[in-house]
């Protein structure tokens, strides 16, 4: 497998992946109020070849192989954790149009036209070269194929930042060009897209509710231990105390729910 991504793919294969592979299913509660928004504006019909990029555990790849129930779903990774846990969840539910493969979508070898549609929740933020990402995935796609991407953004255009705003500045800096808002400015990403050679390139603001925890101790302890909040803020009671507060306010009907806001971006090959 080849990799340009080193820094990612050691992410991935690590804490962080490791992380959303043991919590799979928290990690679900949190982003599937978004599949929706995601598989809709994908038009996926019964015969489709669907790419789905950054698979991660593959509910959303399961998800797209249930519509193209005559067709199929295949789910690229970095994270080999979380593709095993994408295999046996896809296992147990009889899913059996889909498959999971590791590799680095910015180069992985995908068939020249082979895919109709290509998706991602939340997993194409994270490019080491954006430009010749995309431009691997609109090449996998056949003309006329379609794309449907959700990417983070910002924390502040929605209920996480109240909780960010209660912890101390970062220490250091959180987000880069290959970081979880590095498409948060439509501008950029309709840039990055058509730099890649797709057109009819649209970004829309979408709203789902996110489940974090069935109460705020239990969604702190939860948050305190992802990735990005790990790595800037260390670990700690305090921090969890913390947190823990800034989420009361959002606990109703048996779970802390906090209201989130995405890019649904789309294009065409």
């Amino acid at each position: 497998m080849e990799i340009v991504n080193t820094h990612q793919a050691e992410a991935w294969n690590g804490y962080e992946g490791t992380h959303w592979a043991d919590h799979h299913a928290r990690y679900d509660a949190v982003n599937s109020g978004f599949n929706p928004h995601l598989l809709d504006a994908a038009e996926i019909g019964p015969r489709d070849r669907v790419l789905d990029i950054g698979c991660g555990n593959g509910q959303v790849t399961r998800l797209a192989a249930e519509r193209a129930n005559l067709g199929s779903a295949t789910g690229v990774d970095l994270s080999a954790p979380m593709l095993d846990r994408a295999r046996t969840l896809a296992e147990q539910e009889g899913v059996a149009n889909v498959r999971f493969e590791q590799g680095d979508a910015q180069l992985y070898p995908f068939p020249d036209g082979g895919f109709d549609a290509a998706i991602s929740r939340f997993g194409i933020m994270f490019f080491a070269d954006p430009v010749a990402a995309f431009g691997n995935v609109r090449r996998a796609l056949a003309e006329g194929g379609r794309a449907a991407f959700l990417a983070m953004a910002s924390p502040q255009d929605g209920d996480l930042g109240a909780v960010f705003a209660a912890l101390p500045p970062l220490p250091r800096p959180a987000l880069g060009h290959d970081g979880p808002l590095s498409l948060a400015d439509p501008d950029r990403a309709h840039e990055i897209l058509a730099a890649a050679g797709f057109h009819a390139v649209t970004s829309r603001p979408v709203e789902a509710e996110q489940v974090w925890g069935r109460d705020a101790a239990d969604a702190a302890a939860f948050l305190a231990a992802w990735g990005p909040i790990r790595y800037n803020y260390g670990e700690g009671d305090e921090l969890v105390a913390t947190i823990a507060d800034a989420l009361r306010p959002f606990e109703r009907a048996g779970a802390v729910r906090l209201r989130s806001t995405a890019w649904l971006i789309t294009a065409r090959r």
